[in-house]
């Protein structure tokens, strides 16, 4: 089942790896250069900016940190998907989505020593993103609703049998 989630987090490393290639081919263009391309009138546009930093550009410059907690947290990710103990399909979702993620930005800072980020929202003040941050938020997302609903509920059913 392991391999399923793996394979999850290999789609989202391949929609995020092309999407970033697509924009940097897209805005090579002299005349896109500094703009952006409406994808959905007032909702959603592509924006072509470099992210040196991690998320809203803090840290900028410190690559070594964030190769680290990159490392740290897919290992962290890796041997909780991989445990047996948890076996909830949300949990291990949610595990995909961020492995997912952290690869896809990973590969960047070791490419090319930042992000390409290009999603942006137009109907809110919001930062440029790209799919691995989307990937990881929705991963964060799922591990919490586990974490809230169902692990408390897998505490109480162990107790209950441990009782009898």
């Amino acid at each position: 089942m392991q391999l399923l989630y793996l394979l999850i987090s290999l789609l989202i490393v391949i929609c995020d790896q092309s999407l970033k290639y697509y924009v940097v081919n897209l805005f090579s263009s002299p005349d896109l250069i500094n703009n952006q391309v409406v994808v959905i009138k007032h909702i959603v546009s592509l924006t072509y900016v470099r992210n040196y930093g991690a998320a809203w550009n803090i840290l900028t410059g410190q690559m070594w940190l964030f190769y680290l907690i990159s490392i740290f947290a897919l290992g962290a990710c890796l041997y909780y998907l991989f445990n047996k103990k948890y076996k909830k399909i949300i949990f291990n979702l949610g595990l995909s989505f961020v492995i997912g993620g952290i690869l896809g930005n990973f590969i960047d800072r070791l490419h090319l020593k930042y992000v390409i980020d290009m999603i942006q929202l137009d109907f809110i003040n919001f930062n440029i993103f790209n799919i691995a941050d989307s990937a990881i938020s929705i991963g964060i997302f799922l591990i919490m609703l586990y974490l809230i609903f169902y692990s408390e509920q897998e505490q109480k059913k162990k107790g209950n049998e441990n009782a009898n």
